[in-house]
């Protein structure tokens, strides 16, 4: 029982920042728009980078749960960022959901993959 929480618990975080939020990003640096928010001082294009890194290509991984402790990491970094410096001064409900992801990969890091993933078939 506790496998599949693990696999639901994969598919809801990952798919919904893959779909919600990574998507969007991933067309925009594809189509060559680069202007993004900067929050950490790196530059817009290397932020957005990072972004479709950490909100596209890592839930890919975690939801066919390859290496996933390690994946987890990026997206969860990222939520905390956006909900401790870009929400900061925001109040509760504009943060809640970057509080939400960052529990949610927090937990999948870790937690791990469970039985139903990609690393347990080469382990």
């Amino acid at each position: 029982m506790n496998n599949i929480a693990l696999l639901l618990i994969r598919i809801v975080f990952a798919g919904s920042m893959l779909y919600g939020h990574g998507l969007s990003k991933f067309y925009r640096l594809i189509e060559g728009n680069l202007s993004f928010a900067n929050p950490i001082g790196i530059g817009e294009a290397p932020t957005l980078v990072l972004a479709v890194f950490s909100e596209f290509l890592a839930p890919l991984f975690i939801l066919i749960g390859y290496k996933t402790k390690i994946f987890s990491f990026f997206p969860a970094a990222t939520m905390f960022v956006a909900a401790f410096i870009v929400h900061l001064s925001d109040p509760f409900a504009r943060k809640e959901k970057a509080i939400l992801f960052l529990i949610g990969f927090i937990v999948i890091m870790m937690m791990g993959p469970g039985k139903y993933s990609i690393d347990r078939k080469f382990s």
